[in-house]
């Protein structure tokens, strides 16, 4: 603990954001870096808690030792405090910019609402880190003649791919798309995150051994059957990216779209690529001088918001058919999980128009384009309140309540018939396979991520497929020393 009354003398601080009116201009990162000084008062203010719920199961999936390192940075031991924090998160700069935190709900000191700034200095220290040249390829020396392949590259394929190349094994990455990140780079804004983060550790990854395929197409453009006869093990990453059935009338409407195809679209002309291989949607799907309407209350849906609003459109909408939270929640009753209350993403403090308890009946056209959403409040139990419906004007409007599950046309077409899926109560399906081994019903076949879990969080991503390495590994080995 590095200062004893930390928490009694310095107030929370987090990085501040460039004004609304400016950062809508652009699509790079808009937060404005903290100081060393700044982030290291920040590490001081931990308590060292004899229970730190903020790295149990109630904080961080991947279990980081936040307090150990947030000691490390208050005594300026920043490249002990980046071994540290890579000996449980392989990819902090990922985690420190997208991540919604669980660590600081649980945080002892968010019962007084002044959580440590946890987020802020785990981006703090693998910035730094790359800055003094802390992170490079760690290339395994003993090599143990085992061949791996992993099939998508977000972060669960990237973390298990890491791990299993440092564990001495060939590893093979085979990824549908031209560049590795999953939605981490097509799903997620670069105003979130630039994809520049995504590119350094591709390259570390590479330099550590691991061969990455792209343009891949598992299940498509290569049989599974090949690369499971090629291949001593063979990991499914392929993410959650069936978007859920709306069920609403005129979703067939030009101006109507699913959320991904419109984020994919505007990363892939950031990243300086073709736009017409979005399989969703070849047109362009543009929201300049137009009023926009979004269904959905979840970060996709905050994420078109933002994206919206920078492509210059008029209004943007959003509507949730949950009530509204309250402002502050019951921490007694609640703390130290996470809590539902009122929030703002920074999308949404843009000038975005929220709706709350409010159903999406229909989307209005003319002629075959979208004209308006007729909308209408509803009770506690989601039923419509008759004589309160309403239109909204709208040009454009998006999709976005979710995944039901991973893409059909590959993996799971091809393996149907000896693939073990789980359907649950929402219609999701997932591959089955449980979070100690992660073998599926398929011999030499593992999977981890969204695919296993449904959707989820990147750090969520990064815990599995960090375990399923460590189960490849004892599969193959007999036994192992990579961390769960």
């Amino acid at each position: 603990m590095g200062k004893v009354t930390g928490f009694l003398e310095i107030d929370r601080q987090v990085g501040k954001y460039q004004p609304a009116s400016d950062r809508i201009r652009h699509f790079r990162e808009f937060t404005i870096p903290m100081s060393d000084a700044e982030v290291t008062k920040q590490a001081a203010r931990c308590m060292d808690c004899g229970i730190p719920y903020c790295h149990g199961p109630t904080g961080c999936p991947v279990h980081n030792q936040i307090p150990d390192w947030n000691d490390l940075v208050y005594n300026n031991k920043w490249e002990e405090a980046i071994r540290n924090l890579h000996s449980t998160n392989n990819f902090p700069e990922f985690t420190g910019r997208v991540c919604p935190a669980p660590c600081e709900e649980a945080c002892t000191l968010n019962l007084e609402d002044a959580p440590v700034a946890i987020k802020t200095v785990e981006q703090a220290i693998a910035d730094k880190a790359y800055e003094l040249g802390f992170i490079a390829p760690q290339p395994a020396t003993v090599h143990t003649g085992k061949k791996v392949a992993i099939i998508g590259s977000g972060p669960a394929g990237m973390a298990a791919a890491q791990q299993l190349g440092r564990a001495g094994h060939e590893v093979h990455v085979y990824e549908r798309e031209s560049k590795a990140g999953g939605l981490l780079r097509y799903g997620i804004p670069d105003f979130k995150m630039e994809k520049n983060f995504i590119d350094r550790r591709v390259e570390q990854i590479t330099g550590e051994g691991v061969t990455f395929h792209y343009g891949a197409n598992i299940g498509v453009d290569i049989p599974v059957e090949k690369l499971i006869a090629e291949h001593d093990a063979v990991l499914y990453c392929g993410g959650s990216e069936t978007p859920r059935p709306a069920g609403i009338p005129g979703v067939e409407l030009h101006g109507v779209y699913d959320a991904m195809p419109y984020l994919v679209q505007q990363n892939r002309r950031l990243g300086r690529e073709n736009i017409e291989s979005v399989a969703w949607a070849a047109d362009p799907i543009l929201a300049g001088a137009k009023h926009v309407v979004v269904v959905g209350g979840g970060d996709t849906a905050s994420d078109c918001v933002g994206t919206a609003f920078r492509q210059g459109a008029v209004k943007v909408t959003q509507l949730d058919i949950r009530p509204q939270p309250p402002e502050k929640e019951d921490k007694l009753a609640v703390w130290p999980f996470w809590a539902t209350k009122m929030r703002t993403s920074s999308s949404q403090a843009e000038g975005a128009v929220r709706e709350f308890q409010v159903a999406t009946l229909e989307f209005v056209g003319e002629d075959g384009q979208l004209i308006g959403v007729r909308c209408c409040e509803v009770d506690e139990r989601r039923q419509p309140i008759a004589g309160t419906d309403f239109i909204i004007k709208a040009d454009l409007a998006f999709i976005a309540i979710g995944f039901s599950g991973p893409l059909t046309d590959g993996v799971l077409n091809e393996l149907e018939d000896k693939l073990t899926l789980n359907v649950d109560r929402r219609g999701s399906t997932n591959v089955v396979a449980n979070d100690k081994d992660y073998k599926t019903s398929v011999d030499k076949f593992w999977t981890a991520g969204d695919v296993r879990r449904g959707q989820s969080l990147v750090v969520w991503a990064i815990r599995e497929g960090r375990q399923a390495a460590r189960a490849i590994d004892e599969a193959l080995m007999g036994s192992s020393v990579l961390p769960r």
